[in-house]
């Protein structure tokens, strides 16, 4: 009983299968040397290694060196149970449970440590394997796709279970040396994606392995493999079934790449467009807005490729500002004013999006305020310029106003006026102020009014 309780909390050990040994490569291989990888992974691998484990860099990292790019994230696998990793390090945490890893903390930086996993065939289908009836470290639908999988294995499992084969590459920085088991490095010199096992299966087990593709043929620039593009058209319905909150990451992912134009015809191509993101549907099949999206996403990835963020905030502000708009003019006619039916219709949207997507709302904030600052920055007269490059969104507000003018959805001439006019000199600025328009309204004053109070003491409140 004690034994099933410890399978089911931190996960089922398998038995090592009888397979043939990886292919190593030695560094005039590969060319990655040790001091390309982060000092945090590095002090990780190392320490796995004094507690007796084995421990290699894994993945995305292993990857982009081979390629010649700078990683974004460092991995690490071992096998040592994540109970094991977290004895090794006193600053780290234990998190998930749909697949448990570890996250070990060095300062700022966090390395995920994760323990070599089983292969993903049917639990108990290997007769090797010994799985307790009631063990629940592997679940998995009627229609294949994997719910849970903390089953643990060996090195040459955990390579089989990974999806593409360039992900499935191991360093040991210790020795130097490339491990692979799926011939993931000639595949990355080739420029191939290449999905390790049966496509179906493995697509089926998680379907988000199908927008994965597109995302990674985009950003590394590689064509799918025939054999792995086969059976996407027919599963891409399956993606209805993936909680929408992973979605949205996932589709962020893809969109604040750097390389989001590429990664949207990706999705075009292997028709996994529709359905996936509703507000990009609408876009995609609109040539009206599809000027303004691809717009949106060149600036995106000019930002990122020059190391500058990329706000999930901002991109929720470009795809939903076609809805907004046409939600405010619908608010209008029913008496409202031009700013309550403004502030009517983001609500509305955000809420209507929500239901379908699940962004967190910790945006809202930042999206209303770009949005709002379109009309804003229509003013230019008086003091009102002025007071606008005070506004802590104003950066945000100017670069939507400067996307919107690239897609025809706002005057070229406004956008231009707004790039000068912050490094204007005081009499330049002064000269470019508009006047005011005759018989335009001016802005009403309140009214002083005195208030006092009774009593010793009584003191005045002027109000205006």
């Amino acid at each position: 009983m004690i034994r099933r309780l410890i399978n089911k909390v931190f996960g089922k050990t398998a038995r090592p299968k009888t397979v043939a040994g990886p292919r190593i490569l030695a560094l005039e291989a590969h060319g990655i040397r040790r001091e390309q990888i982060h000092p945090c992974a590095l002090k990780t691998t190392r320490a796995l290694k004094a507690a007796g484990y084995s421990a290699f860099v894994v993945g995305g990292a292993v990857r982009d060196l081979l390629l010649g790019h700078e990683p974004k994230d460092f991995d690490v696998a071992t096998n040592a149970l994540p109970e094991e990793v977290r004895q090794v390090f006193r600053r780290s945490r234990l998190i998930g449970r749909r697949f448990q890893i570890v996250h070990v903390y060095c300062g700022g930086d966090t390395i995920e440590v994760t323990t070599f996993r089983a292969a993903t065939a049917d639990k108990g289908a290997d007769k090797d394997f010994e799985a307790d009836e009631d063990d629940d470290s592997r679940v998995t639908a009627d229609d294949g796709m994997l719910l849970r999988d903390n089953v643990f294995g060996n090195q040459a499992e955990d390579a089989e279970r990974r999806d593409f084969t360039v992900n499935a590459l191991y360093y040991d920085p210790d020795t130097e040396e490339v491990w692979e088991w799926h011939g993931g490095v000639e595949d990355a010199r080739n420029k191939v994606l290449r999905i390790i096992g049966d496509p179906a299966q493995r697509f089926r087990e998680d379907p988000v392995r199908m927008l994965r593709a597109a995302r990674f043929a985009a950003k590394l620039d590689f064509h799918i493999d025939p054999a792995t593009r086969a059976p996407i058209a027919e599963l891409a319905t399956m993606l209805e079934r993936i909680p929408s909150s992973r979605l949205f990451d996932e589709m962020m992912k893809l969109l604040l790449s750097g390389h989001a134009e590429r990664g949207v015809r990706q999705l075009r191509a292997e028709g996994l467009h529709h359905g996936i993101l509703p507000m990009l549907d609408a876009i995609l099949d609109d040539p009206e807005r599809q000027k303004f999206l691809h717009a949106a996403l060149h600036d995106t990835d000019q930002r990122v490729r020059q190391g500058h963020s990329a706000s999930p905030a901002f991109m929720l502000a470009c795809l939903l500002w076609f809805d907004m708009r046409a939600e405010s003019q619908r608010n209008q006619p029913a008496g409202r004013s031009d700013q309550s039916a403004l502030f009517e219709a983001m609500d509305a949207v955000l809420e209507r999006q929500r239901r379908v997507l699940a962004f967190p709302r910790r945006f809202d904030g930042t999206i209303k305020e770009i949005w709002t600052l379109q009309t804003r920055l229509e003013q230019r007269s008086g003091a009102r310029p002025f007071r606008l490059l005070a506004h802590p969104r104003f950066r945000a507000g100017y670069d939507f106003l400067t996307i919107r003018a690239l897609g025809g959805d706002a005057a070229q001439e406004l956008a231009d006026w707004w790039k000068r006019f912050p490094d204007a000199s005081d009499s330049e600025r002064e000269a470019m102020l508009l006047k005011p328009q005759p018989g335009s309204a001016k802005p009403k004053r309140r009214r002083r009014r005195k208030t006092t109070v009774e009593g010793e003491g009584a003191i005045e409140v002027k109000l205006g």
